[in-house]
């Protein structure tokens, strides 16, 4: 098959690669990626290099296309996470508050709390400004309630 993204690495670069690729420290998936471009640059054939670094042939040609987008640090280095917003819906207030409410009686007409319910009175009450029952059920699980 023939390759879209070919390798030709400078001196400098093959220098670069040998040093990350035999340094003790550092992340082995930086390790193997400066590998794969330093067997590119030989010349063997993909199948000879997923055998040798156990790697699918897929990861080659991501690898060689990162190279030929952005050169060497682009192939080996990680893409920085994106800032991800605020997972927990409950904070040690809120489940302060969950735990007192699922230990009060229940509204009239019900014979005992659920957890939709719960996340409900919890919308309701101004505690938290959405909530699920899944997430009722995680907290309350993680804190050992005992209702009664």
């Amino acid at each position: 098959m023939r390759k879209i993204y070919s390798v030709l690495l400078t001196d400098e670069q093959r220098q670069e690669l040998k040093r990350i690729s035999r340094a003790g420290a550092g992340s082995v998936r930086r390790s193997i990626r400066a590998r794969i471009l330093l067997k590119c640059d030989i010349g063997e054939t993909d199948e000879e290099i997923a055998d040798a670094l156990d790697v699918g042939v897929a990861t080659l040609e991501r690898i060689r296309k990162k190279f030929a987008a952005g050169g060497v640090e682009s192939a080996v280095e990680r893409l920085p996470q994106p800032p991800r917003p605020q997972k927990r819906r409950l904070d040690g207030d809120g489940e302060a508050q969950l735990v007192m409410l699922a230990c009060s009686c229940p509204p009239d007409g019900y014979g005992h709390w659920t957890l939709d319910l719960l996340a409900d009175q919890m919308v309701k009450l101004n505690y938290v400004p959405a909530l699920s029952g899944d997430t009722v059920g995680r907290t309350l699980k993680k804190t050992r309630s005992n209702p009664g």
